[in-house]
């Protein structure tokens, strides 16, 4: 696992842990009581059925109803009918249902649904990022073409090679031949296919991508001078080890596969297996 995947599993779980404290707070920060539940406008409405003083009075001087005067009796009705004898308060408990979903446990909701939905977002996109890719593109099998075309296009008429460069699998591909592939490292592993082999082309000292050097005959580091003949292994400069390789494979079609998912490191050749240099350096340092 990769230092970038790594922070990015970590940065994961901080968000998770972060996103879980906000939920806990807000939701341990709910209504305490059902007062704080009523709505403003029902406490309004409940304070205006309260009866006044002034309406009592004006009740108290209307006249006893009597046989002789209906319409004081009527008058009184209406009054005792308006007033009521005694003021009572009455607590209703309202269920889950009757009271449905008041502000703070809408705005609540909402954030938890804020959160799961960055958080699914964050996991999906940290999966995309660290996991490999399936089909196409770099960490995948990534097919180089016909073998014999490459073979072609390498070999050059005054007898050199000219590596042939894959950007899709950031790979050199370079002939190994039979004469050269038994004494060498590579003789037991997966990293040579009908004489050709893959050659990844980031430096092993710091990573920097290693041009082809046409008259040395091999792969010169422009950043610290590193130095590897044209099959991979190590020559000069600060790198700990050979140039790393890929497995590889012919497919059915006579395809060169690459399997840029599968990198194998190997040390330092403790005998070339190659004349190098076989000309002058292309970087300003010469090895000795």
């Amino acid at each position: 696992m990769t230092a970038p995947q790594i922070l990015t599993i970590l940065g994961s779980i901080l968000f998770v842990l972060g996103g879980l404290a906000t939920f806990v707070i807000a939701y341990r920060r709910g209504p305490s009581s059902w007062e704080e539940q009523l709505d403003k406008d029902a406490r309004k409405a409940d304070r205006s059925r309260i009866p006044s003083a002034f309406t009592r009075s004006k009740a108290a001087e209307l006249p006893e109803p009597t046989v002789e005067s209906p319409a004081a009796s009527v008058a009184v009705a209406v009054a005792v009918a308006e007033e009521p004898v005694e003021k009572i308060h009455r607590v209703v408990e309202l269920s889950a249902s009757e009271q449905g979903v008041n502000r703070r446990q809408f705005f609540n909701r909402a954030l938890a649904a804020s959160f799961f939905g960055t958080l699914g977002t964050f996991g999906v996109a940290s999966l995309a990022f660290s996991w490999p890719k399936v089909s196409g593109g770099f960490g995948s099998d990534v097919s180089a073409g016909p073998v014999q075309a490459i073979k072609d296009a390498i070999a050059q008429p005054d007898g050199t090679i000219t590596p042939f460069y894959l950007p899709a699998a950031k790979a050199w591909i370079v002939p190994v031949s039979d004469s050269v592939l038994p004494n060498s490292q590579f003789a037991e592993d997966l990293t040579v296919a009908d004489g050709l082999s893959a050659l990844w082309q980031k430096c092993v000292h710091l990573g920097c991508a290693v041009p082809w050097c046409q008259s040395s005959q091999g792969f010169e580091c422009p950043c610290h001078g590193s130095k590897y003949n044209q099959i991979g292994e190590y020559e000069d400069g600060p790198a700990p080890r050979n140039l790393d390789r890929f497995v590889v494979e012919v497919d059915s079609k006579g395809e060169f596969i690459i399997k840029t998912g599968s990198v194998i490191p190997t040390e330092r050749a403790p005998a070339k297996s190659v004349k190098y240099p076989q000309g002058v350096f292309c970087t300003a340092a010469a090895a000795e």
